[in-house]
């Protein structure tokens, strides 16, 4: 699966947990997503690092080749992954709406 896929999905199921107060972390599981634990845990990390999500922490012991997740987490989207959902929505409308405005005049 393609990595900017898993990301709007995990984006999207974080974004629909707002209307609750306790997130089933199972909803981004690497299972679910059909990805392997090590790309899971680093595309998460990777979503804390810049700023998209909160409450992922992650450490790094000698030895370890990449940093990893501590238990437990408590993944929420912030206003940056928000504003990644909204923008990825509008990208994906823009050819449909391009599709209908060439249907619709004649020549184009």
């Amino acid at each position: 699966m393609d990595n900017f896929t898993v990301i709007y999905k995990i984006l999207k199921a974080l974004e629909q947990a707002m209307d609750y107060d306790e997130f089933d972390i199972k909803q981004i599981s690497h299972t679910r997503l059909n990805i392997s634990y090590p790309r899971c845990e680093k595309i998460l990390i990777m979503l804390a690092k810049s700023g998209y999500i909160e409450g992922v922490i992650c450490d790094q012991c000698s030895g370890d080749y990449y940093p990893h997740i501590e238990e437990p987490i408590a993944p929420v989207i912030t206003l940056k992954g928000l504003q990644y959902l909204n923008d990825n929505s509008i990208m994906k409308k823009a050819p449909n709406v391009l599709k209908g405005i060439k249907e619709t005049i004649p020549g184009l």
